[in-house]
């Protein structure tokens, strides 16, 4: 049997064992670098290149190309917009992961990026022409606003998909939902986790989306193909909407920076005696102390709820210190801790007049005042005058 191929003038043979002989065609040589010759003279001047190999077919590995192909399915290109303490997190584990991750940020963090695997970029336009399928907000609450209006969005494809991963969740839907085009898909993320309470595991740690725009059929993959990355990691996937975040985070998130930040103002440090709860104390002022300023403001200023949640706190620590001093014997109290060292002067029994005063108030006797001032534990101000 003989195959003829014109295209490189080869001619192969199947021989009686089997494998294929392959040689130059002596018969189908038109043409030579486009110019005509006869059979005869063509052959002499190729007769140096005749090819007398024998080579057995090789296999071809069916399994190993549609794994690569499911693995190429797999993988996306990824832009992450700000490229702080939050984009290199994040860029960590997809780069890990295997997918392609681009960075864009105003500093220069290229050898950081380069350590990563991950492709730097300090110019916008740059980094929007290499048209990642997904476009990761990781930038300050604060900035967003800023940085999405300054991308040049006619740079990328139509149907790119936009990711936030932002402490607020109604904020930036508005913001994209304003500014994006309608071809563009946006997903609304919130990873409950950071650089410090994500270091070791992304395990069982909550990780809340809203699907605010998403496209059909490739578009609806490639938006779960996202969500994969978390997926994959273990994390606890909480489907919710921006508001009812932005509610739940009010009372959790808000507060728990508040009362980190507030024990973080009265100096706390290690005893030598600490319980688990002081343990525990100080660890809520190390991780909130770590973040940020502009996003604890952020957190109150870019979430409704915010307000009522911090009057709220007020109240309820103005009612714990009235329940304190309505208990107080403030008689005792005095008695056993303010009492000058000077012998006690006695109270004249017809200068003392009575009173009805906050009993929240406390005044102590310095042992040299002329006007001697008790609380007891009714509310009732007993003043004695001395007679000078």
């Amino acid at each position: 049997m003989e195959i003829l191929t014109k295209r490189h003038f080869f001619s192969v043979r199947i021989e009686n064992n089997g494998i294929p002989r392959a040689s130059l065609c002596r018969s189908v040589l038109p043409y030579v670098k486009g110019v005509p010759f006869s059979c005869k003279r063509a052959m002499r001047k190729i007769k140096g290149l005749e090819i007398h190999a024998i080579d057995a077919a090789q296999p071809f590995d069916f399994e190993g190309k549609k794994l690569q192909e499911m693995q190429r399915q797999k993988v996306l290109r990824i832009g992450i917009v700000g490229f702080g303490n939050y984009g290199q997190f994040l860029a960590a584990t997809m780069a890990k992961q295997g997918h392609t991750v681009l960075a864009y940020s105003r500093s220069d963090y290229s050898a950081i990026a380069q350590k990563m695997n991950v492709q730097f970029f300090r110019d916008a336009d740059d980094f929007c022409e290499e048209h990642p399928e997904v476009i990761v907000m990781c930038t300050s609450i604060l900035s967003t606003e800023a940085v999405l209006q300054a991308l040049p969005l006619q740079r990328l494809r139509r149907n790119t998909l936009f990711v936030d991963v932002l402490s607020v969740k109604e904020f930036p839907k508005n913001l994209l939902l304003q500014v994006l085009p309608l071809e563009f898909d946006i997903l609304c993320t919130h990873p409950m986790f950071g650089p410090q309470s994500g270091k070791g595991s992304w395990k069982n740690l909550p990780f809340v989306f809203d699907k605010v725009r998403i496209g059909n059929g490739m578009r609806e993959k490639r938006c779960e193909k996202f969500l994969d990355v978390f997926r994959s990691e273990g994390c606890r996937m909480v489907e919710m909407s921006c508001e009812e975040h932005d509610r739940h985070a009010a009372s959790s998130q808000f507060i728990t920076h508040t009362v980190g930040r507030v024990l973080g103002k009265l100096g706390l440090s290690s005893t030598p005696i600490n319980t688990r709860g002081y343990e525990t104390l100080l660890d809520l002022v190390d991780n909130t102390g770590g973040d940020s300023f502009d996003l604890y403001y952020g957190l109150f200023m870019y979430n409704i709820n915010a307000t009522e949640e911090l009057d709220r706190l007020e109240l309820a620590f103005d009612s714990v210190k009235k329940q304190l001093f309505s208990k107080l014997h403030n008689v005792l109290r005095s008695q056993l801790f303010d009492r000058p060292p000077e012998v006690a002067v006695p109270i004249p029994s017809h200068s003392l007049e009575k009173k009805e005063i906050n009993s929240a108030e406390i005044v102590k006797f310095n042992g040299t005042a002329d006007v001697i001032e008790v609380h007891d534990y009714n509310g009732v101000l007993d003043r004695a005058t001395s007679n000078s």
